[in-house]
C-alpha cells in the first residue's frame, strides 16, 4: 500500500524573487548582446529566459487543510502539506486533495431489520481524509467510495438489529442511539481505512416503519401500550383491595366471611381496572339480602 509522504518544497517566495532577478538577467542580456551581435550571448539569454519561466511552472500555492500529491511520470514523489507559497519540480504534476471535514447525508434506504420488518434508515456521516496518497492511488474515486461504502454499512447494520426491543436489553434501532451510532461509526471506518479516510462521526438521521406496515405496526405499538398500561393498572387495583382488606381487619370495621370478601374484591376490582365510569347500586337490605 502506498502511505502518504510528506515533502517541504523550497519556500514559494524565495523561488519566485530568484525566478523574477534571472528574466531580468536575461532580459538585459538580450538589450546588450543583440546590438552586438553576440549569437552565444544571445543564445545564452534566451535558454535562461526560458529556464526561469519553465521554473515559474514549478510554483504551487498550498491553501489550509490541503494538500497537493505530487507525480512524476506516474510515480509518487510526495505530498505538499505546508500551507503557503511553495516550490517543486515544474515537472512533477500536482493533484489538489482537500484535508478538510466534509459530511455526507445518505438516502431513506428500505432494508429489512433483525425480525424481518421492512424499514426505512437513512444517516449522517462526518469525514475527512487524512492520507491523501492512499485518497489518490488505492481508490478510483474517494469521494464515492465513501458514499457508497457508507451506505453498504448503514444496510448492513439495520439487519443487525430490530427496530424495536421486544426483549430486556436487547439494543434496538429506535431506542439505542448511542449504541448503534458507535457501531455505525465503528464499521463505515473498517471499510474506509483503505481509502485513507477517518470517519469522526456517524449518526442515524431518519428511521420509520415501510408504509406498507407502518399503519399495522403502529396499531401493534399502541396494543403493547394498551397491554403494559393494563399491567399497571391491575398492578395498583390488587394492592389497594388488600391493603383495604387489611385494614377492615385490622380497625374491626366489620367481619367479613370468605364469601363476602371475594365479592368485595371482586366489586373492588371492576371499580378500579374499568375503563369506563362505573354506576354505583345503593343496597337498602341486609349484609346477607
Amino acid at each position: 500500500m502506498i502511505r502518504e509522504r510528506e515533502v517541504r518544497g523550497l519556500p514559494g517566495l524565495a523561488m519566485l524573487v530568484l525566478n523574477l532577478l534571472g528574466v531580468v538577467v536575461a532580459v538585459y542580456g538580450l538589450i546588450r548582446f543583440i546590438p552586438a551581435e553576440n549569437l552565444a550571448g544571445i543564445l545564452g539569454s534566451v535558454g535562461l529566459a526560458l529556464l526561469m519561466a519553465l521554473s515559474l511552472a514549478g510554483l504551487v500555492v498550498v491553501n489550509p487543510n490541503e494538500g497537493k500529491v505530487l507525480q512524476l511520470f506516474g510515480d509518487y514523489r510526495g505530498t505538499l502539506r505546508a500551507p503557503g507559497l511553495r516550490w517543486a519540480n515544474p515537472f512533477y504534476s500536482k493533484k489538489k486533495i482537500s484535508m478538510r471535514v466534509r459530511n455526507f447525508e445518505t438516502g431513506k434506504l428500505k432494508v429489512n431489520d433483525a425480525t424481518g420488518n421492512p424499514v426505512e434508515i437513512g444517516a449522517v456521516v462526518v469525514w475527512k481524509v487524512v492520507d491523501s496518497a492512499e485518497a489518490v492511488f488505492q481508490v478510483d474515486d474517494f469521494q464515492n467510495f465513501v458514499k457508497v461504502q457508507g451506505e453498504a454499512a448503514i444496510r448492513n447494520l439495520a439487519t443487525g438489529y430490530p427496530y424495536v426491543a421486544h426483549e430486556t436489553g436487547e439494543v434496538a434501532l429506535s431506542s439505542h442511539t448511542a449504541e448503534v451510532s458507535k457501531k455505525l461509526r465503528e464499521e463505515i471506518q473498517d471499510r474506509l481505512a483503505q481509502a485513507g479516510v477517518e470517519v469522526m462521526e456517524a449518526r442515524i438521521s431518519h428511521l420509520a416503519y415501510a408504509p406498507e406496515i407502518a399503519a399495522a405496526m403502529l396499531q401493534r405499538q399502541q396494543a403493547s401500550a394498551v397491554v403494559a398500561a393494563r399491567q399497571k393498572i391491575v398492578e395498583g387495583a390488587v394492592g389497594m383491595v388488600e391493603m383495604a382488606l387489611a385494614m377492615l381487619s385490622r380497625q374491626k370495621v366489620v367481619e367479613l366471611d370468605e364469601e363476602r370478601k371475594a365479592a368485595m374484591v371482586s366489586n373492588l376490582l371492576v371499580v378500579l381496572c374499568s375503563d369506563r365510569h362505573t354506576q354505583p347500586v345503593v343496597n337498602t337490605g341486609t349484609l346477607h339480602h
